[in-house]
This record gives structure tokens, sequence and C-alpha cells, in this order.
């Protein structure tokens, strides 16, 4: 993060970055937890809750759904449950990279930098935390097609600015949306709740610094940079997005893989929360310049818009 200050000048962006920073490491102090303690990891697991809502399933008001037996639902959901932790321990990984490239050699004694190193730490134990969460689940280790893997590591090498901060956004608040249910549904297995609690408050925190980011990052941003890092972010987004649930979550619930496959890409119910959910965020992207017409088409495929 480039400094703007000169002499003993600071220019209001950069006191702007000092307070929301210095809230933020002041509210982390207040409220943060250890997944290790907070969450209970030694109850047996009890098959008759969910994962997820059910509402949140790929196959939630298909025709296949209603032809499973509640053991299959429950099981399904809780597959997807895992899916989801999953993937969302491999762009963790890939957020901790762009965040530690960014912040290289910059001057430690700045709240933003000692923000980023807190944020730093927040994901790593975010990661162990859902990586164990997907064991207690009975889940393998679900992870993005190799061709998704091969493009994060291209995205986290070469992503910057806007680009970064913007995609980082994306990925926590379609989390969050889907986890601020689940984590008040009796419904759901009781230390999911506890998870998806935990990851909810502290990414509250992380989805305001990267607004804060992406916003400065675009007042330096030239129009055709601000073209290309749009569309940068929209083709991240729908890769994050589309491989939240792996297909292989039918199989090991059970399922007809492809039917279930079908169905879920057909599945109005689904795509209509997904939409319903990002309404705001899409209007922060709209109104930061991000919503081109190039950068629509993917958020449109990926069921956001």
């Amino acid at each position: 993060m480039t400094s703007s200050i000169t002499g003993s000048e600071t220019t209001p962006a950069t006191s702007d970055r000092d307070d929301v920073a210095r809230r933020l490491l002041d509210s982390s102090e207040t409220l943060s937890y250890d997944p290790a303690q907070e969450v209970d990891w030694d109850t047996p697991l009890d098959t008759n809750y969910h994962g997820t809502s059910p509402e949140w399933s790929t196959l939630y008001g298909t025709a296949y759904w209603k032809e499973m037996t509640r053991e299959q639902q429950r099981e399904l959901t809780r597959q997807e449950a895992a899916s989801v932790a999953s993937t969302g321990i491999w762009f963790e990984m890939i957020l901790q990279q762009m965040m530690l490239r960014d912040f290289y050699a910059k001057d430690p004694t700045d709240p933003s930098f000692q923000w980023a190193l807190t944020e730093i730490a927040d994901e790593c134990r975010h990661s162990i935390m859902f990586g164990r969460g997907a064991a207690k689940l009975r889940a393998p280790a679900y992870r993005p097609p190799r061709g998704v893997i091969e493009l994060g590591r291209v995205f986290k090498t070469l992503a910057f600015g806007e680009a970064a901060y913007a995609a980082i956004l994306v990925a926590e608040e379609v989390l969050d949306v889907m986890q601020r249910d689940w984590m008040r549904d009796e419904r759901v297995v009781p230390f999911v709740r506890t998870v998806n609690n935990i990851h909810v408050v502290e990414e509250s925190r992380h989805m305001k610094f990267a607004r804060q980011e992406t916003k400065e990052r675009l007042e330096k941003a030239g129009p055709l940079r601000k073209q290309l890092n749009s569309l940068v972010v929209a083709i991240a987004s729908y890769f994050i997005v589309t491989s939240m649930v792996n297909k292989k979550v039918y199989e090991n619930a059970g399922l007809d893989v492809k039917r279930a496959v079908r169905e879920a890409k057909s599945n109005q119910h689904h795509k209509s929360l997904l939409r319903s959910s990002c309404s705001g965020l899409m209007e922060f992207l709209s109104s930061a310049g991000m919503l081109t017409k190039a950068s629509t088409w993917f958020y449109k495929r990926a069921n956001l818009i």
C-alpha cells in the first residue's frame, strides 16, 4: 500500500485509511475467536441435522429433492457445506498471498500494515477451522477443477490493486450471505452454526477493509485499467461461485450424479437465491464503476445478477 504521507502532512485518503484500519484493529482485539476453543470438536456428528439450511441446497425445490429421503437430504447438505468450506480454504489461501505481496516491504508502523497481518492471521485460523469442520462432516477434500486451480495460481500472482481487493470482497460477501442464514438455522448441526458465526463476525471486518481498499485503488485507476480489472474480477467471481459445490457431493450423498448435476444447473430457486442475496454487493460494484458490459455477462453467468 503506497503511503500518501509527505513530511508531517497527511492526505484525507491516508487519514481515512488509517482510521478504518485502527477501528478494525480495535474491533479485532475486542471481538475475535479461537476456533480450537469455541467450536465443539469432540461431540460426535449428529446425522439428524443438516450441514446448511436446506433452502440453500443446490437441489432444493427440484423434483429430485422431493424424491430424496430426509436422510439423503441431510447428507447432501452436509456434503455441500464441506464443499463450500473447502472452496473457502482455496480462496483464503489466494487472499493471503495477495495481501502479503501487497504489503511486502511496506511501513510496519502503518495501521493498515498491521491490520493486513491481523486479517491474514484470521484467515489462517479460518482455514484450519474449515478443514476440521469438513472432516467432522465426514467429507473428503473437495477441490476446484484442476483448470480453476491453475487459473487461481495465475490470478494470485498477477492481480493487483482493485482487482485483488474486489475479488476478495466478492468471495467473502457471497459466503457471508449464506452463512448468516446457516448460523441462525436450528436445523443445521450445532458445530457448523458456531463455525459460521465465527466466520461471519470476523469476515465483516475483512469486507469493510476490502471495500475501502477497492474504492481507494479505483480513485487512482484510469479508464482502461478500470475496464480491464472489472472484467478480471468478474471472471474470478464466476470461477469462485461455480466452484463452491463440487459435483462429487452428489456421489458422496448416494445420488445419481448425472441427474443431480442436470437438475442443479436448471434449479431456478437456487439461482434466484444467489441473485437476491448478492444485490448489495452488485450495488457496490456498480457505484464503484465495476459493472461494465463485459463484466456483467460473467456475473449473469454466475447467477449473481
